[in-house]
């Protein structure tokens, strides 16, 4: 199985899925800009879409947008419980999914970190942040994860307030988020995941000449 994947982009979250159960797979780097794999090829020719991630599975077939990964990564150790198996709680999950998905990582930060967008659009990305931000607050006053249990939307969330850092969001804003992200942070896959992703966007960055 192959993750394509860009330091610290939204495939992170797969990666830290993968470790959590001990799924085994490659991962092959894709530069964010060039949209040219580790090995020099184009990836466009691999994905039409030039995002990550994709997953190629053991038999080949191909899987984009990191909601669906998710849960295909989950559905391979239903043990894991990186996911409910049926029933209101796997609505649940992908609620969630969705949300992260949408309202935060389309609705504030793909504006955000985008060069084209003008300041009109980077104030609107914000303003909708601080409602977005308050829910998901809210919501984890006195919980530990999203649902019951850590699942593929708690390695989504984790990713994604990752970034806030690097677009001037204060998570202090929002303590029950801001506790949240340190426990996320602490558990061994996530810590692993980020210790290998963080090297690797430095270096690209430095490459770059991109902060």
């Amino acid at each position: 199985m192959d993750l394509y994947f860009s330091p610290l982009a939204c495939s992170l979250a797969t990666r830290i899925a993968l470790y959590e159960s001990g799924t085994p797979a490659n991962y092959i780097r894709v530069d964010r800009l060039s949209k040219k794999v580790e090995d020099g090829s184009d990836y466009y020719a691999v994905n039409p879409m030039g995002q990550v991630p994709m997953l190629r599975t053991d038999s080949g077939e191909q899987l984009t947008e990191t909601s669906a990964i998710l849960q295909y990564v989950a559905d391979l150790d239903e043990d894991a419980g990186l996911a409910p198996k049926s029933g209101l709680d796997r609505y649940r999950l992908q609620q969630w999914l969705n949300f992260i998905t949408t309202e935060l990582h389309k609705a504030v930060f793909y504006p955000l970190f985008s060069p084209d967008s003008n300041d009109g659009a980077k104030a609107f990305a914000l303003q909708i942040a601080d409602k977005r931000f308050d829910y998901a607050d809210k919501y984890l006053s006195g919980r530990a994860f999203l649902l019951d249990r850590f699942t593929v939307a708690d390695a989504y969330l984790t990713t994604v307030l990752g970034w806030t850092r690097a677009v001037g969001i204060d998570l202090d804003r929002w303590p029950a988020l801001k506790a949240y992200a340190s426990r996320m942070r602490a558990r061994p896959a996530v810590a692993r995941a980020l210790a290998e992703e963080y090297p690797l966007y430095e270096a690209q960055a430095a490459g770059q000449g991109t902060a």
